[in-house]
């Protein structure tokens, strides 16, 4: 079963995402559905916000540099997250299955550090870099109610802007 993704401008994908208390099998249900939407649509990230639900979770499956493959072993499920450490910068091209077809750079945060919990409600930290630390910080603005359009330049929101009206 997929879900629904919401796409860009749907007013929904500007709410701020609720910290999430209760840690259930109604909670890893939605986190396999959310699994299963974010590949069928050859996603690397998915927060749960990209399908109507203020909640704040997350999940990333970051390609193998060897094959370029995702594998499932690789998920993560990131609940509740809070940066403790963002260092550096870094320009990437970013995508979003929230604003389809669309790609442009952006600067991100080359090095983060963040705190967060797992499906069963355990805490955990994670220290990432390249696109793993992009997707991370993508998925998070989701939560904030920020989509990477937002972080462009005037002029490249313009282009953006213009290419959604010709859609």
């Amino acid at each position: 079963m997929t879900l629904e993704i919401l796409k860009y401008p749907d007013k929904r994908l500007r709410q701020k995402s609720m910290p999430v208390e209760v840690f259930d099998k109604e909670l890893h249900t939605l986190l396999d559905t959310m699994y299963e939407t974010m590949m069928a649509h050859n996603g690397v990230g998915l927060a749960a916000i990209q399908v109507g639900l203020p909640k704040r979770i997350l999940i990333v499956n970051v390609p193998r540099e060897e094959d370029n493959e995702q594998y499932k072993e690789d998920l993560l499920e990131i609940i509740n997250p809070v940066f403790l450490k963002q260092e550096g910068e870094m320009e990437w091209n970013e995508g979003c299955l929230s604003v389809p077809d669309f790609y442009e750079s952006t600067t991100r945060f080359a090095s983060i550090t963040l705190t967060y919990k797992d499906r069963f409600g355990n805490d955990k930290i994670l220290q990432a870099e390249g696109l793993l630390s992009v997707a991370l910080q993508h998925e998070i603005d989701h939560l904030n109610g920020m989509l990477f359009v937002d972080k462009l330049p005037i002029l490249k929101r313009k282009k953006f802007e213009k290419e959604l009206r010709r859609k």
